[in-house]
């Protein structure tokens, strides 16, 4: 025989106030409305009764799903876990929880997950998918919807975003090969279709400016994702174009593990022919032979603060849209290493 189903009411009898106080006292959006003797005398009776919210009625009552939808380009990139984990705890503080969508780093796929989304009347959206021309922006601005950018920036839109600052990232990682020696650098850019592939090889332009150094011809390869497969594609493009590059930045770490690959098969040492760096110290990049030099900046504050924005959204608050920029961090490790004075040793 099933259990008696523990309503609001019986929780409210328990803890002798009224239903609606009861209410309050559970819900995190009005628990400051009830004193905290108050709130706590009904979580100890919710507690003792197995008291579960229905949710579904909730939401039916405030107009509100608790739910926030967030899409993520690829959920094997070791990077997005830490993000998704830091969005997920400040969310929860909140009472929200969110549904994750990994679209392969597909438009298609994106529009699709992000319609299904919409059908599940999703409170808001945290976005680590944005493309430039993306049309999900065009139909969120269009439609008024919650959204903020997660290590993505769209400028075109009114949307508030959390980034680490890429163009000062990618410009460290030029001014540490400098100072090892290096004049003749290569360079991996991601897809110009987001704003981290975009920025990171403006930077990487800007640092070989700022250098007084030309760009080798041949030197820069465009990969049409951030994967290890383009990784190793467009190094190896690289090295075949500029044989007389002593280094590779890429724009991102996965591009960078890529590089490892090429250059072992063309008979060359990492870092004694070609030094790497890449971008994100994601994790268990340290674990790599050699450990990866790379820029680091912190993926759960990333996370914390995307939620952050997001909530003061749905708070309601009439403040403009903001961007935050975290500071990135240059981590040297095993990959990069003085030039050999006779370039490439083979």
């Amino acid at each position: 025989m099933a259990e008696p189903v523990v309503t609001l009411r019986d929780v409210a009898r328990r803890a002798g106030v009224h239903p609606a106080t009861a209410s309050r006292a559970l819900s995190p959006e009005t628990r400051l409305l009830v004193s905290d003797a108050t709130a706590q005398r009904v979580e100890e009776a919710a507690a003792a009764l197995g008291y579960r919210p229905n949710a579904m009625a909730r939401s039916l009552r405030t107009r509100r799903s608790h739910s926030i939808g967030v899409l993520i380009p690829d959920l094997n990139n070791p990077l997005f876990p830490p993000m998704v984990r830091g969005l997920e705890d400040r969310l929860a503080a909140d009472g929200y929880v969110a549904l994750i969508g990994n679209t392969d780093g597909r438009p298609d796929r994106e529009q699709q997950v992000f319609e299904q989304m919409r059908a599940r009347n999703v409170d808001g959206y945290a976005l680590a998918t944005a493309r430039l021309n993306s049309p999900v922006l065009a139909e969120a601005a269009r439609d008024g919807l919650t959204v903020v950018l997660m290590n993505r920036v769209a400028e075109d839109y009114d949307f508030p975003a959390v980034s680490v600052d890429n163009e000062r990232g990618a410009r460290m990682a030029i001014t540490h090969l400098t100072e090892l020696g290096h004049s003749e650098i290569g360079y991996i850019a991601g897809p110009q279709s987001l704003s981290t592939g975009l920025n990171r090889y403006r930077g990487f332009l800007a640092g070989m400016l700022a250098a007084r150094l030309a760009v080798p011809p041949g030197a820069v390869a465009f990969a049409d994702a951030f994967t290890i497969e383009e990784g190793q594609r467009s190094a190896a493009e690289i090295l075949a174009a500029s044989p007389q590059c002593t280094a590779i930045a890429a724009g991102n770490d996965m591009l960078a593990v890529g590089c490892y690959a090429a250059i072992e098969e063309a008979g060359l040492n990492c870092p004694g022919d070609i030094s790497v760096v890449g971008f994100n110290d994601m994790p268990f990049i340290d674990r790599l032979r050699p450990p990866m030099t790379t820029v680091a900046f912190p993926h759960y504050q990333l996370g914390t603060e995307a939620a952050g924005l997001l909530l003061e959204r749905l708070s309601g608050a009439e403040k403009p849209s903001r961007t935050l920029y975290l500071a990135p961090q240059f981590v040297v490790r095993g990959s990069t290493a003085v030039r050999s004075q006779a370039g490439r040793t083979r």
